[in-house]
Order: structure tokens, then C-alpha cells, then sequence
């Protein structure tokens, strides 16, 4: 059974442990065996996980955008400004917040449980797993590589090549610890990038994350002499006068960093199809972009 548990099924000896504790949690043939009994051909092992709640979590009507939801996952477009888990100082308010609240008003029981974060002023596709078991498949899937996340970037200026890669090692900045750096003896960190469109003002930039650091694509895309437009925390300052009133004025229009997780592609941990959720444009970007093709001739 432990062969069949780890090995067919995928599940971590942590789940192991906890479904061994629990009522009904290994099942063969209907019964509840141990883990040490032997199956043989056209038996039927069944796992049953307790319902979790968040009770640590306050209930809240936020409205949140729902692109994806079965009994195993729920997929949803997060807005700007709103913070994914509580964290110290902001208990409230937040995605987990909501969704909470929106399970509850339905007369479900799941704990909040996000595979992945994006940051608070970051919008586009997010992964919540409803269980243990779905959450521990889809982080394999990260840590293997076989999850395709893709994101949108309005930037300053443009890269030198039309397509490329950004390898440089991030770490904390000995400056200030909110901030991240490229740095020789930081963590490896990968991004992949693509030109999309072109204005004298900026270009549009679809990236590929080959690693998940925090800040990864606003460090690169500033170490490279692209940094998101309207990002505050890692702009450059340009020396160039005219420049530097081309970055001030867009700045000025873009209240977040324009940045957009655009499309995520995984393997469903239950059914193993292949799902790709998109999330369009936000409206904030989306009037950015405008707005550089309308005032900034395109190249």
C-alpha cells in the first residue's frame, strides 16, 4: 500500500501521515487498512482527507474575478492594490479574505490555501488549491518546471534584443531589506523575455519566469534599463533631462507597476489534463498602453 501511496498516487509522506490519522483516511476496498497491507491487482485504494477551514481567516464580501473553479481548484484574476494572504498589519481586506467569505456563503468548507503569491499591486492569474492534496501536486509542478507562468510588463525604454534572457542571481539589498538585487552571490533567478510592441516612450514586454524569486521581474527588467513603468520602488533616474521627464510623466499616469500575470498553464492534479487560464489586459494598463500609442509615435 505505501508503494501505491507514494509511488502511483504521488503523495507526500507528510499527507501519508496525516491520512493515517484520520477516520476513513486509507481505505481498501471500502476498508480501512494500513499502510503496510499488500495490494493486489483490481483492488481499490481510496484517500480521504478531513474538511479544513480557515478559521484564522475573517470572513469578508470582497468581490474577487473568478476564471476557473471544480471541487479541487479555483482559479481567479486578482485586481491591484488587493494582498493575497493577512499578513502582519493587514488581517483584513485581503484575497484570502474574500474567498473565504464567498466559500462559507456557499456552504463550503476548504482552506485557503494559494500555490503561488503575486505581489499586492500585481494583477493577473492565481492558483488556489483546496486541499493538501492538490496543493502539494501543483508545488511539485512549480519545483519541476512544468508550470507556464507568462506575464505582461509596460516598461521604460526598451532591451536590446528583440527576445532574450535575463540570468542574474537575486538577494536582498544590505541597503534596505525590502529591496531586491542583482548580485553575484544571490539566488539564481531566470526570466525570459519578448518584445511585443514598441513606442518611443516604452515598449510592451511578454515574459516567462524560469525561477521564482520575490521581485524577480521588476529587478531584471530594472538591472537590463527597462523598469516597469509606474514601478516606485525600482526605478532608475536617467540623466538625460528630456528622458528623465518622459519617466516622470508616465510614472505620474501608472499608480501600480504595470505589471500583468497575463496566462498560467499546469496539469490538473486529479484529472492530469492540461488547463491554461488568461486574464486580460487590466483596465489600468490597458489605458496605458493606449496612451503611448496615442501620444508617443510607435517605432
Amino acid at each position: 500500500m505505501k508503494t501505491i501511496l507514494q509511488k502511483r498516487m504521488n503523495i507526500s509522506r507528510k499527507l501519508i501521515s496525516k491520512l493515517k490519522l484520520t477516520e476513513q483516511g486509507i481505505m481498501l476496498n471500502g476498508t480501512r487498512v494500513y499502510i503496510s497491507v499488500k495490494v493486489k491487482s483490481g483492488d481499490q485504494v481510496e484517500i480521504r482527507m478531513e474538511r479544513e477551514r480557515s478559521d484564522d481567516i475573517l470572513p469578508e464580501p470582497i468581490p474577487f474575478e473568478i476564471l476557473f473553479e471544480d471541487e479541487h481548484l479555483l482559479v481567479v484574476n486578482k485586481a491591484a492594490g488587493m494582498i493575497v494572504h493577512p499578513t502582519h498589519g493587514h488581517y483584513t481586506g485581503t484575497l484570502a479574505n474574500g474567498v473565504v467569505h464567498y466559500w462559507q456563503a456557499k456552504g463550503e468548507l476548504f482552506r485557503f490555501r494559494p500555490v503561488h503569491r503575486l505581489d499586492q499591486e500585481t494583477t493577473g492569474v492565481l492558483v488556489v488549491a483546496k486541499n493538501p492534496y492538490v496543493h502539494q501536486h501543483i508545488s511539485e509542478q512549480m519545483i519541476a518546471g512544468t508550470v507556464d507562468k507568462r506575464y505582461t510588463a509596460l516598461v521604460h525604454g526598451r532591451p536590446e534584443l528583440q527576445e532574450g534572457k535575463v540570468d542574474g542571481p537575486i538577494d536582498r539589498s544590505p541597503d534596505n531589506p525590502h529591496l531586491r538585487m542583482v548580485t553575484p552571490d544571490g539566488y539564481p533567478a531566470l526570466t525570459l523575455y519578448k518584445l511585443e510592441e514598441v513606442w518611443n516612450g516604452g515598449s510592451r514586454i511578454g515574459l516567462k519566469l524560469e525561477s521564482g524569486r520575490t521581485h524577480q521581474i521588476r529587478v531584471h527588467m530594472t538591472y537590463i534599463g527597462c523598469p516597469l513603468i509606474g514601478d516606485k520602488m525600482y526605478r532608475i533616474t536617467p540623466d538625460d533631462a528630456a528622458q528623465r521627464e518622459r519617466y516622470d510623466q508616465l510614472d505620474a499616469r501608472m499608480p501600480r507597476q504595470a505589471l500583468h500575470a497575463s496566462e498560467l498553464s499546469l496539469e490538473h492534479p486529479v484529472t492530469g489534463g492540461r488547463l491554461t487560464f488568461y486574464a486580460p489586459l487590466p483596465e489600468d494598463m490597458a489605458e496605458m498602453q493606449e496612451l503611448l500609442r496615442a501620444q508617443y509615435f510607435s517605432e
